[in-house]
């Protein structure tokens, strides 16, 4: 049987609890994607399953909800050998192993084809960024051109792929970061109004909008949720889409005292299917002309999966954080 590299944690832990084995390459059965891995994005969600956070998942596991690579094979006949694609969600590093290898086998509803030229470096940044982006947008808070929007963790990398794919739709955005610092970053990807968050931040938003804003995306979590209601229009839409602050649960939550009049809440968390293949596509084709920007925080070697996710877990990287395999 042909072996591959794989990152497996064994159990939960620190950073150093994802090791490198030299394990079997799987084999896709029909339905199923085999693809070997070229680059994989990290995301927080991968922190809190290593961190033994929630109630979701098993052991031993490899990690990894997404990954981009070519398909080496795919028995029912769904995708030509060598196309390129992105792994993204059904069950990837939970229930099944996940992209934090040489090669995943996935079912073949979580594979999206695509073509491009960008380096494996910038695809991998790509396909959970962008459908969690896309999906708070379209699924969450449903805007329109000359809307505003309110980005709750403007820094993050899905607040900056937000902030990208809101100025290309014809948003207003308004983006918060706690450090003054990370401006620069805010404005580099067409931010109108940056506010630093100090954990209130609905007063700033209605010195600029008056009325309040259309829709926010809420990235922080638990602690900023409040605020960042009362930031919003009547009938505007809050979507709660990140947790940040590692706070999901609303304490006490009462909601008549805790929504203001009108104002809507909803959530989104997405699957693949979130992401058709022409808005993938579209967006790297953007990439490639120089119209859109992949907010990449820092790239990594295989190698280097536990001083990865020790800066994901400290924050020091803004954007987002990707690991080649080659």
């Amino acid at each position: 049987m042909t072996a591959m590299r794989a990152i497996v944690l064994d159990g939960p832990g620190g950073p150093e609890a994802l090791r490198i084995h030299t394990v079997p390459r799987p084999e896709a059965a029909v339905g199923e994607v085999l693809i070997e891995v070229r680059a994989f994005g990290l995301n927080r969600s991968e922190l809190h399953f290593r961190q033994g956070l929630g109630s979701f998942g098993s052991f031993p596991r490899v990690p990894g909800i997404e990954a981009v690579g070519v398909v080496d094979s795919a028995p029912g006949g769904e995708f030509e050998p060598g196309t390129q694609v992105a792994a993204l969600m059904g069950g990837m590093g939970r229930a099944i192993d996940g992209g934090y290898a040489e090669y995943v086998s996935v079912p073949a509803a979580s594979v999206v084809p695509f073509t491009s030229s960008l380096d494996w470096s910038v695809l991998g940044a790509v396909p959970e960024m962008l459908q969690t982006a896309h999906g708070s947008l379209s699924t969450g808070v449903d805007l329109r051109r000359g809307d505003s929007l309110l980005i709750r963790g403007g820094t993050s990398s899905i607040g900056l792929a937000l902030a990208v794919l809101a100025k290309q739709q014809g948003l207003t955005v308004i983006s918060t970061t706690r450090d003054a610092a990370r401006a620069g970053i805010l404005e580099a990807v067409g931010v109108d109004h940056i506010l630093i968050d100090d954990g209130s931040v609905a007063e700033a938003v209605r010195r600029i909008i008056p009325v309040g804003v259309s829709g926010a995306v809420e990235l922080v979590g638990a602690p900023t949720l409040r605020d960042t209601l009362r930031a919003t229009a009547r009938h505007g839409t809050v979507c709660f889409t990140g947790m940040l602050s590692d706070q999901w649960i609303v304490p006490d939550f009462y909601p008549l005292d805790y929504l203001p009049n009108g104002v809507r809440l909803t959530a989104y968390s997405g699957e693949a299917s979130d992401l058709p293949a022409e808005v993938l596509q579209a967006f790297l084709d953007s990439v490639e002309a120089g119209w859109a920007s992949v907010p990449i925080g820092r790239v990594y070697a295989f190698d280097e999966i536990a001083v990865a996710h020790a800066d994901m877990e400290s924050g020091v990287a803004t954007g987002k954080l990707v690991v080649v395999t080659r």
